[in-house]
């Protein structure tokens, strides 16, 4: 059965995570200790112990999901990967358990992304705002129509669930439109800013920096990315991706669409929560779906 391994982004975090497999393994402890060294504090103690909010500081939220995955990753004797995706800064994960990037590198890269996001949002505050039971093409539509102020589609989560993000101004008068139009439910979201969209470009060029001084290797299967949705392999193609992605849309439904498309069956989660299979479930309620487990 061809198997497609999926890493889950923000928003999946909870108290506790990750301290099964400090507990449980000492290939883990040490991963868990090289992490705090790396960071230069102690992760580990917010992700078992700290509270919600210590967890939503964006210098932790993303390292402490990265780290969940990846060392649940490569604690498992099956992983055996036909391809692997990661939605946002799960992509980061899904490199590395692919082996394009080291556990070391992609620590401090994504480490560098949470800090220039919340950088980027402190200079130009902005939201997103969850749309269901909307076409896609009314939504692009609506965004599009909307002059003078900053707002488009960030996720495309599934079919009839979109997020879009931008300006506080732009995300409120986009959100009034789509109301207007039919859509079912408008929902702001509790983010810190507009991932995914042109007010993360100054993060985009501080990660590019950092992503062009960084080595991509051949990795272990294809990844499918958020930018296209399309099967990649090259290193290069897949680091230009990666450089787009802040300011890009992430195009799930279309990522799904493909690896199922491309013969995948069974579709693993790896890291916490289940929002991924979830989504999958939507487009396909037979495929045989599994959180990773240790």
């Amino acid at each position: 059965m061809i198997k497609a391994y999926v890493f889950p982004g923000q928003g999946a975090q909870f108290v506790g995570m990750g301290k099964d497999l400090y507990e449980k393994s000492s290939q883990a402890k040490d991963m868990f200790k090289k992490a705090n060294r790396i960071l230069k504090f102690d992760i580990t103690d917010v992700m078992f112990e700290g509270t919600d909010d210590d967890l939503r500081q964006t210098k932790v939220t993303q390292p402490a999901i990265f780290l969940h995955s990846v060392i649940l990753a490569s604690l498992l004797d099956d992983f055996e990967p036909s391809m692997v995706a990661g939605h946002s800064l799960g992509e980061f994960s899904a490199l590395v358990a692919n082996k394009v990037l080291t556990f070391e590198d992609g620590l401090r890269l994504v480490s560098k992304r949470a800090m220039a996001m919340q950088k980027a949002c402190e200079v130009q505050p902005g939201t997103m705002a969850a749309v269901v039971g909307a076409e896609d093409s009314l939504i692009e539509e609506v965004c599009a129509s909307i002059k003078d102020m900053v707002v488009v589609p960030a996720n495309y989560n599934c079919p009839g669930q979109l997020v879009i993000s931008g300006s506080v101004e732009g995300v409120a008068a986009a959100s009034e439109k789509l109301k207007e139009a039919g859509a079912k439910r408008v929902v702001p979201l509790s983010v810190g800013g507009a991932f995914h969209s042109p007010l993360m470009e100054p993060a985009r060029l501080e990660l590019a920096e950092a992503l062009n001084e960084t080595t991509f290797s051949q990795g272990i299967c294809p990844i499918y990315q958020n930018v296209t949705g399309q099967s990649v392999s090259d290193p290069e193609i897949i680091k230009k991706n990666l450089i787009s992605q802040l300011t890009a849309p992430v195009l799930w439904t279309q990522t799904m669409t493909n690896i199922l498309a491309n013969g995948a069956r069974s579709i693993v989660e790896v890291g916490p929560g289940t929002v991924l299979q979830g989504l999958f479930r939507k487009l396909d309620r037979n495929l045989d779906l599994s959180s990773a487990t240790f």
